[in-house]
């Protein structure tokens, strides 16, 4: 039995074992990293200590049916129901393999040339070996730093790395656990996650329709909704056969094969034909990537030119559409927006503009989005973001079957109108007993993520907004400094999201900031050996979450909500121990355990988690440990739950917006006032080519020299970094394309008149290049890719050929650009950007880095730890 290092108690008692020497136990799988956000709810068997299998949870293990008060959406004739068992995703069934993946780490480790005392070696960071130390030596030397550090030049010198994604944990804490020690110390930098998954929705529609906090549409009680009142779906850059995959499982997947037996049409847009549109597509319309803007300016040209639009709906629910209309039939610069003007952007002909403009409009339609895709996380994606919202206005937002609908994150951050599912009795939060960060934490002082590589190569930078992840949108107008006013520069950094170079802006140059020598130390912890960790002075072992005890809720998944506590599979792995147990061991080192812990052990921190779940007047601690779980039941008259913009659309005086007018902000109030001269997020959304912030659209200086547009979508094998080592997906050659020496490589999708051209062919090895670097991958010439456009999935492993310029493992993120999504929007850029692409000559590039090919790489794993130990090979 493993001890609770917080305070030497032993935890609490595992599940018994059954005759045949098996156990299951019930662990929530899921990768989103927020506590009250958990899901794929797994039964774990375990046999003399070693995983044996993942299988979905059953709901009827313990309890019967009518427990459950199961929900049923009856419409048109067909009736739809919940599973009675998790919808588990490959990665959740599949994670024994993460689990014991070669690129675990098992033990603290030292880069070889860093020495404490003497010379630190900054710039080989990326590049240097590692050799084992004791956990004595690790925590000595982190702690001995931070205080050196904290002496020299304040305690804001530390940069805390924390934010999500990773595996979802509660009283373990999967990120963060140093947020409430570092207080104690003195104080800290905090990085700030601006909203990377909801960029266009956070900077741009927050200032058409406001929806706190993340900007999407109001959800609640959608997926009914669509099922009755929609005629038309247009799913928008959302694949919903991947991308809920990691937060709430497949019964988006289910969902959307049931609308087509309702006779409710599917039309798919987007640059790829992808997994969702190449099984439930009515008709697949490609788009090139980050031009959509152009597409739904074009459609409105069409509305305002037939007057098929809600005219009398605009006149109560919304302000500014003169000043769009202006814009859109060319009164305002003398150039109408016309279905042919868009074509020559988009790729879409204008036959085809003019057609879905005249069905949508003639049909009850929504707009289906998984969180918007690479179309809202490019260069200027707040315009297409607040022109998909105009084009819901204008066809009347909040009519029964016109909503925009999400495929992910049903519930997010507890929002009671997120809740697009059939509403349950009870939503138990675990947000009480998190030990972790979490999205809305604000810090003094702060740096938005986007910016780290800018302030620490340049020493100085200023953005506007970015207090926190969910912070409102007055806080877009406060302009905010680095340093801040009394505060220190950055000179170490502590991370336990190691994940940046593969999933941010300008990857190659944070390695460049990490090599700088303002930074003097910066450390890791991770169960993996990858990306950021490659970086580290100092890397420790951190557990899996199946080698921890702690208490989940499944509350994504949209079928039932299942509260249950978290019992240990298997002890862990070598000298692991979980993120919290670390930050308790440095709050030990540092004399403030017991203010840390507030005296607390694990199991009690557990049992609080049930107490102040909403559940423990439902299910006694007693019977929720003897059963193993409590299904909560779906609540009575979860039917008449209006749905998403229902009550503004039905009276918006009684249920105003968060506007400044409360209504729909064709020409948004805000930004008028405070930017009214900004080109790159005007105050009348618009098509922005380029600005002073991006050149990345073929119609460009730059589109001569990289002909082709990269999109680069949520991956369909991995959650953004995670699983990229799991042995069983990497087989699958949408997964991996194995080159000639051996080496599986990340694939890029070409249509095969782009592969034609360049003399490749499927199979072969690239570059993805630009200014920024280059990226190797695997073509794969398919006609599920339109011309024009190289499409690659962001979150491979970093594997450097020569650090901070030429990339193996296919990291693209490597390559996007630097800047944020605009002057005044610090997001982050990641897809529709320019590239080209070539065959790659491996011989001359073996002959001309030799060494980086003869590092050594696990060949059904991919690249790990083995090829940066010490006294390993080359």
């Amino acid at each position: 039995m493993a001890e609770d290092k917080s305070a030497g108690k032993p935890v609490i008692k595992s599940v018994p074992p059954t005759v045949d020497g098996e156990r299951t136990l019930i662990r929530d799988i899921s990768f989103c990293g927020v506590p009250e956000n958990g899901s794929n709810a797994s039964m774990v068997d375990v046999k003399d200590g070693k995983i044996i299998r993942i299988r979905p949870m059953h709901y009827l293990w313990k309890y019967e049916e009518k427990d459950l008060n199961p929900w049923k959406m009856e419409v048109r004739g067909s009736t739809f129901q919940p599973s009675l068992k998790t919808l588990l995703p490959p990665y959740s069934i599949a994670y024994k393999k993460r689990v014991y993946s070669p690129a675990r780490v098992r033990y603290p480790m030292k880069r070889v040339d860093f020495d404490p005392n003497g010379e630190r070696n900054p710039q080989n960071r990326g590049k240097s070996k590692y050799v084992r130390i004791s956990w004595e030596e690790a925590l000595n030397t982190i702690v001995s730093e931070m205080n050196r550090i904290k002496e020299k030049y304040g305690p804001t010198a530390l940069l805390y790395q924390c934010d999500q994604h990773g595996e979802n944990k509660v009283v373990q804490a999967c990120h963060g656990a140093g947020r409430k020690l570092l207080p104690l110390w003195g104080g800290y930098t905090l990085q700030i996650r601006q909203p990377d998954s909801w960029e266009g929705w956070w900077w741009g529609s927050k200032h058409f329709w406001g929806c706190e906090p993340v900007g999407q549409g109001k959800q609640s009680n959608l997926l009914y909704d669509v099922a009755k009142n929609s005629e038309l779906l247009l799913f928008w850059g959302c694949d919903q056969e991947t991308t809920p995959w990691g937060w709430q499982g497949q019964l988006p997947s289910r969902l959307t094969y049931w609308y087509s037996e309702l006779g409710i049409k599917q039309i798919y847009i987007c640059p790829d034909l992808n997994y969702a549109a190449a099984v439930h597509a009515d008709r697949w319309i490609p788009v090139l990537p980050n031009t959509d803007a152009a597409l739904y300016i074009a459609i409105t040209y069409q509305w305002f030119k037939d007057g098929t639009y809600d005219k009398d709906y605009l006149k109560t629910h919304a302000v500014g559409v003169e000043a769009y209309e202006a814009y859109v039939m060319g009164e305002e610069d003398g150039v109408p927006k016309t279905p042919e003007w868009a074509a020559t952007k988009c790729g879409v002909p204008a036959r085809v503009i003019k057609a879905l403009a005249r069905e949508w409009a003639s049909k009850r339609t929504s707009v289906v989005i998984g969180n918007g895709g690479p179309g809202i996380r490019g260069p200027y994606a707040t315009e297409p973001a607040r022109l998909q919202n105009i084009c819901l206005a204008m066809q009347g937002l909040g009519k029964p079957g016109v909503n925009q609908v999400k495929m992910i994150e049903w519930g997010l951050f507890d929002f009671p109108d997120q809740f697009a599912q059939p509403k349950p009795l009870r939503n138990p939060n675990m947000r009480f007993a998190y030990t972790g960060g979490h999205p809305s934490d604000e810090n003094s002082p702060s740096l938005p993520k986007t910016f780290v590589p800018k302030a620490i190569l340049e020493g100085k930078c200023d953005w506007w907004g970015c207090k926190s992840e969910t912070a409102v949108r007055e806080d877009q107008f406060i302009h905010r400094f680095y340093p801040e006013e009394g505060a220190s520069k950055i000179h170490a950094v502590w991370t336990d999201s190691p994940s940046w170079i593969t999933c941010w802006n300008g990857g190659n140059d944070y390695v460049q900031a990490m090599q700088h020598p303002d930074i003097e130390f910066m450390w890791a912890q991770h169960p993996w050996f990858e990306n950021d960790c490659m970086l580290a002075d100092i890397v420790l072992p951190v557990n899996t979450k199946l080698e921890e005890d702690d208490i989940a809720a499944d509350v994504f998944s949209g079928q039932y909500n299942v509260l249950y506590p978290e019992h240990k599979c298997i002890e862990p792995l070598a000298e692991s121990f979980s993120d919290y147990e670390i930050v308790c061991m440095l709050a030990d080192k540092l004399g403030l355990l017991k203010e840390y812990t507030g005296g607390k052990t694990i199991p009690e921190l557990i049992k609080k988690g049930w107490e102040l779940s909403r559940c423990a007047d439902l299910v006694t601690w007693e019977d929720l440990n003897e059963k193993g779980y409590y299904m909560i039941p779906t609540a009575e008259n979860w039917e008449d739950v209006p749905a998403g913009f229902y009550n503004f659309y039905k009276d918006p005086e009684k249920y105003p917006l968060t506007t400044p007018t409360g209504k729909l902000e064709f020409e948004s109030t805000g930004l008028k006032l405070h930017f009214p001269d900004d080109l790159e997020r005007p105050p009348v959304p618009k098509w922005v080519a380029k600005g002073i912030s991006h050149e990345e659209t073929l119609e460009t200086e730059r589109g001569k020299k990289y002909t082709m547009l990269c999109c680069s979508n949520h991956p369909r094998w991995s959650v953004h970094s995670q699983h990229e080592d799991i042995t069983w997906l990497r087989e699958i050659d949408t997964c991996k394309v194995t080159g000639p020496d051996g080496y599986q490589y990340h694939p890029c999708w070409l249509n095969p008149i782009d592969a034609e051209k360049r003399g490749i062919n499927h199979g072969d090895i690239v570059s993805m290049y630009n200014d920024r670097g280059t990226v190797l991958a695997g073509a794969y010439v398919t006609e599920r890719i339109m011309p024009g456009v190289a499409y690659i999935d962001h979150g491979a492993k970093w594997d450097p050929i020569e650090t901070g310029v030429i990339d193996r493992g296919g990291a693209i993120n490597t390559i996007v650009p630097s800047n944020t999504t605009s002057k005044n929007a610090v997001g982050h850029a990641v897809s529709g950007f320019l590239v080209e692409v070539e065959k790659t000559d491996m011989e001359a590039m073996k002959h001309k880095y030799p060494k980086a090919f003869r590092r050594p790489f696990h060949p059904l794993a991919g690249p790990g730890i083995e090829g940066y130990l010490a006294g390993g090979k080359d």
